[in-house]
This record gives structure tokens, C-alpha cells and sequence, in this order.
């Protein structure tokens, strides 16, 4: 029996199935507003266990990329309820993910166009960040150098995620997923290549997840723990995130600091596919062991991948990417066998409009009957 479509409770919230659909960046609203193309771009793939969104910028001063719909205002909320209302009468369960990008972005975008922030001083190079080119126009610039924030400003980013939370709750979503991966301000601070403070928040290991702890603590205080999330990236190497000195140590820390607190799930996003940077060998069954919470798996999964990792036992779900573009109705083209259609790269991000975001159509199944009686015909 396939375990990928089974129901799961998840800390109260019923699941349909064991699918998610992850977070992906599609900078599709001018305004940083959602839309009503945004509301049926999700209630389309509302047959998922669970969605999550794009990553949702906090403040200004959390946003990296333009046309990224934050969630720091009241017509935002507003925009979002419509896509949870959206969602919900699908029968679908939705997460918010919060997200502050750290260094990677650019003064361009930025308040007053002051440099962005992050744990350090440290800039990221060898890639770029969606922001204004030097003529004025959208286009890929290279990350600014950053500033270190002050201590008291790293608290402060705290309650700004705590605010955000606040309001996801008031536009209706079932909970919340802390962006801590990737290679955003979390991972910066994770870091001891970038993070070379020397007060409370940089130095041990035990320093440098203080950030990250104090910010999941704040969150499950404000709106409850079962409806908290935390997607982490161990090893990962996008935008010029490096290794580092305890890396392993510094992971296996968080893994038991997050078992001690009771959220939602844990999230892990393994990046071989994108960075072709290796996880070590028994990385998982370490995690799984330290975090015995649910976890979620995302990282080049197609149904017999899933179901083989669902059977091991050392994650609860399975998170689909880049299929969800062209694949509205994912879970049952899975489940019924189904061809899976091919998105277009072109218009994964930045085109306005229904091109290559809502005008993918479901699958007919009379297609297969068709095919099937031709078959025979010709018999």
C-alpha cells in the first residue's frame, strides 16, 4: 500500500496525504501584494497534504528580490486571506513561510537604499539577487556588502518575524514555516566563515543558533508551537555559503535544540540536486534520531523516491518543488500514474501574468482512455 497518500495528523492539523508542496519563489506580484491570480495559483495545487508558500519577506528590509509578496501589511494580510479562503474551500491546509534574506540582497531594494544586513560583514559573491540594475531596470545584480546587526537590532528582527506570524494567523493560514535555510539570515548567523560577532550571538555553536531559537520560541509563544515550522538547508551551499569549522556539530545541535520544543515539524531541504554538495553518509538517521518530531524531506523527489524514503522511516513527508509549476493536480497524476507535464524554466519567475503560473492544466484522464482504445484499434 502506498504510504504517500495516506492521511497525518500534524501536531492537530489534518493532512489529506503525505505530500507538501514547498516553498517556491516566483516574483510575480508588482505591488508585493498577492493577487487573485496568487489565490488560484495555490487553490489549484490544494489536493497537497500541505503547501507552503514562497518565502514571505517580513519587512522591507527582509526582502531580497523584487515582486516577492510580503506579509508585513494590511493590505498584504488582506491579499493573503483571499488565498487562504482560496485554499480552504478546496479542502487544502496552507503554511506561510516567513523569510528574511540577510546579505543577499542589494541597496537598490533596500529602506533608503542602506546596505542589507546580516550576522557579519561578509559579502556574498559569485551569485546575484533579483533587484535594479544600474540603469534603473529589473534585472540580476550582485548581492551589496552588508552590515552587521547590533544586538539589540537582532532582537528586534525577532518580533519582526513574531509580527509577521501574528498576521498569517489573522489572514487565515493553518501556521507558519520559519525560513532558517538556504543560505538566508539564519544560515548566516549559523555560520562561523560569516558570523564573526563577538557578543551573545556569535562565537560557540551555542551562540550562534541563539538567534534561531529565540525567534522559534518567540513564534510558538505568540501563536502556539503546533503552528511552527522550521525549514533548515544542512551542508547547503547556495549563494555562496561555505563550509565551515563544525558544521556537522553545529547541525546535529540544532536538531536536538529544536526536539526539545514542540513544533509543527522540522523541514530539511537536501540540495545534492541543486549545488551538488553531499550531505554526509548518515546524516539523516542522525537527525531523525536527535529530532523526533515530524520531519519533512525536500530535495528531488518523484513518487518511487518518496515512497522508498517514506518505507525507511526517517521522514514523515515528502516536499515536490519544481513538478508543482507545471503539475497542478501533482497528488493525483502520482497517484493515478499519470504523465507529469514540463514546465517551462522561462517563466519560472519574474512574467506577469497567467503564463507558466496558472494556466497549467490538470490532467484529463479521458486522454489515457483515448490513447488506450487506439492501442487496441491497432491491435
Amino acid at each position: 500500500m502506498s504510504k504517500l497518500f495516506t492521511p497525518y495528523d500534524l501536531s492537530g492539523t489534518p493532512l489529506a496525504n503525505r505530500v507538501v508542496m514547498a516553498p517556491m519563489t516566483r516574483t510575480r506580484t508588482p505591488e508585493n501584494i498577492p493577487t487573485e491570480l496568487t489565490a488560484l495559483y495555490y487553490a489549484q495545487r490544494a489536493s497537497a497534504g500541505l503547501i507552503i508558500t514562497e518565502g514571505l519577506p517580513i519587512t522591507d528590509e527582509g526582502r531580497g528580490y523584487l515582486y516577492t509578496p510580503g506579509l508585513y501589511t494590511d493590505e498584504q494580510t488582506h491579499g493573503w486571506r483571499t488565498v487562504t479562503d482560496a485554499v480552504h474551500a478546496k479542502g487544502g491546509k496552507i503554511f506561510a513561510q516567513l523569510w528574511h534574506v540577510g546579505r543577499m540582497s542589494h541597496v537598490s531594494i533596500q529602506p533608503d537604499n542602506i546596505a542589507p544586513v546580516s550576522a557579519g560583514e561578509v559579502p556574498a559573491t559569485r551569485t546575484t539577487v533579483y533587484a535594479f540594475t544600474e540603469s534603473g531596470q529589473p534585472g540580476p545584480v550582485a548581492p551589496s556588502v552588508p552590515r552587521a546587526l547590533t544586538t539589540n537590532e537582532v532582537r528586534r528582527v525577532t518580533q519582526d518575524f513574531v509580527a509577521s506570524a501574528r498576521r498569517a494567523i489573522a489572514a487565515g493560514f493553518d501556521g507558519i514555516e520559519l525560513m532558517a535555510a538556504n543560505a538566508f539570515l539564519f544560515d548566516q548567523f549559523l555560520s562561523s566563515e560569516l558570523n564573526t560577532r563577538t557578543d551573545i550571538y556569535g562565537g560557540s555553536i551555542e551562540n550562534r543558533q541563539r538567534f534561531l531559537l529565540e525567534t522559534v520560541d518567540a513564534l510558538a509563544e505568540a501563536i502556539g508551537g503546533a503552528r511552527v515550522g522550521v525549514r533548515v538547508s544542512p551542508f547547503g551551499r547556495l549563494y555562496d555559503l561555505k563550509p565551515f569549522a563544525d558544521e556537522a556539530e553545529a547541525w546535529m545541535s540544532v536538531a536536538s535544540a529544536l526536539n526539545e520544543r514542540d513544533l509543527a515539524y522540522v523541514h530539511l531541504n537536501y540540495q545534492p540536486t541543486i549545488t551538488a554538495a553531499l550531505v554526509p553518509a548518515g546524516f539523516s538517521a542522525a537527525f531523525r534520531k536527535a529530532y523526533r518530531g515530524t520531519l519533512i524531506a525536500a530535495g528531488g523527489f518523484d513518487r518511487e523516491l518518496a515512497e522508498a524514503e517514506l518505507a525507511k522511516g526517517e521522514h514523515d513527508l515528502i516536499a515536490f518543488g519544481t513538478s508543482y509549476i507545471a503539475n497542478p493536480d501533482l497528488v493525483e497524476r502520482m497517484r493515478n500514474g499519470w504523465p507529469l507535464a514540463q514546465s517551462d524554466p522561462s517563466t519560472f519567475y519574474g512574467v506577469i501574468g497567467a503564463k507558466g503560473y496558472t494556466d497549467y492544466p490538470a490532467f484529463d484522464p479521458t486522454d489515457v482512455m483515448v490513447h488506450q482504445n487506439a492501442v487496441k484499434e491497432t491491435a
